[in-house]
């Protein structure tokens, strides 16, 4: 039974990853989760200097997920190369490095200095809602998302996969300007822009007033997306948003991705990923499915 996957010439042992955010860079799930299982470790966004991030409240639960507005606070890429590059090395796992910015340098900054680490992809940010400034611009015009991916493959050293926004009219469209400006791969979908408000404190449940919607609420949007942009590229697509069981996955992989991301449910049970790849073995066992790939883009 083959599991392995092959995203722009990277070969993963399984379609399995983390989504940026929701792991760290993996030392926090090290106790629960046997890194080595997985298919890639994708780290939190890293930016060419030390984030805050929004202030709190910066969470809240909501029916089926929830509300962040972290705003992508992160120690900076030197921190980031001496602790969490370090870490990741003793493991037999990929590692796709998500990068934030507020501007093309501050992207180029990090791609360029990630050039000669020990990082196998990387996934441009550009579709954060959470960020007042920057990155949200990128991901929400062609135009802008052209220009940008443009510039970092020039720089760019590994493979690089455009994270997109789920906040647009066509994500068709930003999946074909991506592919023609160079992305070896996409990723998708993003969090989708959402309000909590705390009708006995009569505030807002963010301190950020908006923030982004992650969890099984948004698996169907997430599926749509995933179906829509497979079609419309030829590149890779990794499908995430909800995903929560092996079942899951391969409604993303049937839609069309050649790999999946688990996120949220990460918070919800340490374990999900492990869970997820036991559950896409049972479904191949169950179905006499011989290769994953057979399952890619049936529909």
């Amino acid at each position: 039974m083959k599991l392995s996957v092959n995203i722009a010439g990277v070969e993963f042992k399984n379609p399995v990853m983390t989504a940026s955010g929701t792991f760290g860079s993996g030392m926090e799930y090290s106790d629960f989760v046997d890194l080595n299982r997985l298919g890639a470790v994708v780290t939190k966004g890293v930016a060419n200097v030390p984030w805050e991030g929004n202030p709190t409240p910066r969470v809240a639960e909501v029916y089926g997920g929830m509300l962040n507005a972290i705003g992508l606070q992160n120690p900076g890429i030197e921190t980031f190369v001496k602790r969490d590059l370090e870490f990741l090395k003793g493991y037999d796992t990929k590692v796709i490095v998500n990068v934030c910015g507020k501007s093309i340098q501050d992207y180029v900054d990090v791609v360029e200095r990630l050039s000669d680490e020990h990082v196998d992809m990387l996934e441009i940010n550009v579709s954060c809602p959470n960020v007042k400034e920057g990155a949200i611009a990128f991901g929400q015009n062609a135009k802008a998302l052209t220009e940008i991916t443009t510039e970092i493959k020039k720089h760019a050293k590994q493979p690089v996969i455009m994270k997109l926004s789920p906040n647009v009219t066509s994500i068709s469209e930003m999946a074909k300007a991506a592919e023609a400006a160079g992305a070896d791969a996409i990723s998708l979908i993003n969090t989708i822009t959402g309000m909590k408000i705390d009708i006995h404190r009569r505030k807002f449940a963010l301190a950020n007033r908006t923030g982004g919607l992650s969890g099984p609420a948004i698996k169907p949007v997430a599926v749509r997306m995933v179906y829509e942009a497979s079609h419309a590229v030829d590149i890779p697509v990794i499908g995430m948003g909800g995903i929560a069981t092996g079942d899951d996955a391969i409604e993303f992989i049937m839609a069309g991705a050649s790999a999946v991301a688990v996120g949220a449910m990460n918070f919800h049970d340490p374990y999900a990923t492990i869970h997820v790849i036991e559950g896409i073995e049972n479904y191949m066992k169950q179905y006499g499915v011989e290769d994953i790939n057979e399952l890619r883009k049936i529909l």
